[in-house]
């Protein structure tokens, strides 16, 4: 059953490859219309923080064990589907009781989520209220973006690499160490992590324009607020 009153409700979807800058806008579209930023990163790494040995998941009949999910994570590959949807659609549901509008940052992530998702947020939020941004840059600019990124030791804020950030150290938005993460931004990772996303990602997209969604293509590669300021002219 449809939620009927989808009066004042948000959610905007930004898809991009690794490195699109994602992380950067949704963090300042957040602030800006008072979203929840919902990483799916983020509530992995929380998960993958907090299981225990032998622990899993039972998702349509079939168990997922947390500690293989992450080790498939950290390898830059793609975490199972089902596993993936199951945390995500318990999220949403959460964040919808609780009032707030959301920001999506590379979620869904596969054709099998987005069949999933997406129906869950067109009925507690309405179809016309979903905005959906694809930020494009070329998979050599990905390559050396992710290359080089670092993120904040508190908050995880992602810092795009560019000539005004090559030299920074402290987080510009909390103050926090700037630190490389281990694993995922490594080039052999980088390289397997743009793979999956054009084999896995990009299909999501077309499932977007067969099911009338309009997918508003935004050019990465500018500096964060000329990017920034091209999606603001689209939500206006």
């Amino acid at each position: 059953m449809k939620n009927k009153n989808t009066k004042n409700k948000l959610v905007i979807i930004l898809m991009g490859a690794p490195g699109s800058g994602k992380g950067t806008q949704a963090i300042l579209l957040s602030e800006k219309f008072n979203l929840y930023y919902f990483e799916t990163s983020k509530i992995l790494e929380e998960k993958f923080a907090l299981a225990k040995r032998g622990e899993k998941i039972e998702v349509e009949g079939k168990k997922y064990s947390i500690l293989k999910e992450k080790e498939r994570w950290l390898k830059g590959e793609l975490c199972s589907p089902p596993f993936v949807t199951f945390l995500v659609k318990e999220k949403i549901e959460q964040l919808f009781k609780e009032g707030k509008n959301l920001i999506l940052a590379g979620s869904p992530r596969t054709v099998y989520e987005a069949e999933r998702i997406m129906p869950q947020i067109e009925k507690l939020y309405g179809k016309k209220n979903i905005k959906i941004f694809l930020l494009e840059i070329s998979p050599k600019e990905t390559l050396q973006r992710n290359s080089q990124r670092k993120i904040c030791e508190l908050m995880r804020h992602p810092i795009i690499f560019s000539p005004q950030t090559k030299n920074l150290k402290i987080c510009p938005l909390d103050g926090s160490r700037l630190i490389k993460r281990k694993g995922l931004d490594d080039p052999k990772t980088i390289i397997k992590r743009i793979e999956a996303y054009q084999k896995e990602t990009l299909p999501v997209i077309e499932y977007f324009k067969k099911q009338k969604y309009k997918v508003i293509k935004i050019n990465g590669s500018p500096p964060p607020a000329q990017v920034f300021n091209d999606i603001l002219k689209h939500l206006k």
